[in-house]
This record gives structure tokens, sequence and C-alpha cells, in this order.
């Protein structure tokens, strides 16, 4: 078995999501981004190319205004090497930028996702880099999620990032936790995913 040939995706790790109006809840911010600073760290340290994802929205927006305080990375995170700043208009970092032909110039196989939120960007982009035939590596404790209530219903942020990790990790992402994904770097090896059989199987006791 080949080593796998990763590249870690920093998404969206701005202060929007800090103090400013979409505070993370779930994990809280304060135990995640430790998490996120330290995959950086680990992948600097064994040669595994960071790409830094900045979400930019139009002047006038309410959040991540192009240029705003809630815009900015946070500090911890802009202060650290990385390869490639991207920055985005969509969810998903493969919208209207130029990350498919890179990791596919870097013969990148395998895509490690950490930063916010869960169900949005990191979904889009879980999902979008499944489709795009790469593996896909999502780190837990170095994402995050917030609630959110609409005419459809009201789910926690824990409920939201708990789901997402168990539907991530049925189908489309290995889910792991930092200490994990940095033991398999250093080991060279990939992280185990589940899949949709055995999932349901257990869940229905029958497994």
């Amino acid at each position: 078995m080949s080593s796998p040939r990763r590249a870690l995706l920093v998404i969206d790790v701005q202060n929007e999501y800090f103090d400013g109006a979409l505070p993370i809840a779930h994990p809280p911010v304060a135990q995640s981004l430790p998490h996120v600073l330290q995959a950086m760290d680990a992948a600097q340290a064994h040669g595994v190319p960071v790409l830094v994802v900045q979400h930019t929205a139009p002047a006038q927006s309410p959040v991540f205004a192009d240029g705003s305080a809630g815009w900015a990375l946070h500090p911890q995170v802009a202060a650290r090497p990385h390869t490639r700043l991207l920055r985005k208009t969509r969810p998903s970092v493969f919208a209207d930028t130029d990350l498919a032909a890179w990791l596919q110039a870097q013969a990148i196989d395998t895509l490690t996702v950490v930063g916010y939120m869960t169900h949005n960007c990191n979904a889009s982009t879980v999902y979008e880099a499944f489709h795009r035939g790469l593996a896909v590596e999502v780190l837990g404790d170095a994402s995050g999620a917030l609630p959110y209530a609409n005419a459809a219903g009201q789910a926690s942020a824990e409920e939201i990032h708990r789901v997402f990790g168990v539907v991530f990790h049925s189908n489309f992402a290995a889910v792991a936790d930092t200490a994990q994904w940095i033991a398999a770097v250093e080991a060279g090896l990939p992280l185990p995913r589940d899949n949709v059989l055995q999932s349901n199987r257990r869940a229905r006791g029958l497994a």
C-alpha cells in the first residue's frame, strides 16, 4: 500500500466565527482552534501542503465582508506558514477556484479538512472531493458547527456536528481526531472510513 499524498485544507478559520456574527458553538472554538493549529504544525513538519481558505463576500455583506474584521483570518492561523491561500465565494472550496487543478498537478490523492463550518463549507467540500475521486479525511475536533432554527425545524450545534460526522464517516470521509491523524501522517498510513451498509447494520443491532 502506497502512502497517502495528503494536503491539509484549513477552511474559513476567520474572525467571524470567533467574535463576529456567527460564533461557532460546538465544539467550542477554545477546543477546536488548538487542534486546527496542531494539524497545521504537524503538516508543516511532515511536508504536507497546507492550503488556507478564506471566504470572501461583497463589501456590503453582513458577514465575511471583504476587508472587514470578521473576514480576516484568525491571527494564529494567519501567522503560520502555508503553501497557498485560496479565496472563495461559495461553500465548496472547489467552486470558482483552481483547487482541483492544483491538487492534480501535485498528485495529491487525499484531502484533509479542518475548519468551519462542519455542515456548510466543510460538507460541500467533502462531498465534492469524494465525487472527484479523492480520499477525504475530516478532523472532527478541529472543526465546528453552530445552531439553526428555521421553517424546517431546529437543531443544536452539537446535533449538527455529530450527525454530519456520522454521515461523512459512513461513506464520504474518514472522520478522526487530530491526534489520530497526526499518528497516521507520521506512519504514512491512510485513515479508515466506514460504509453505508455496515453503518446501518450497526444502528439496527445487526453488526
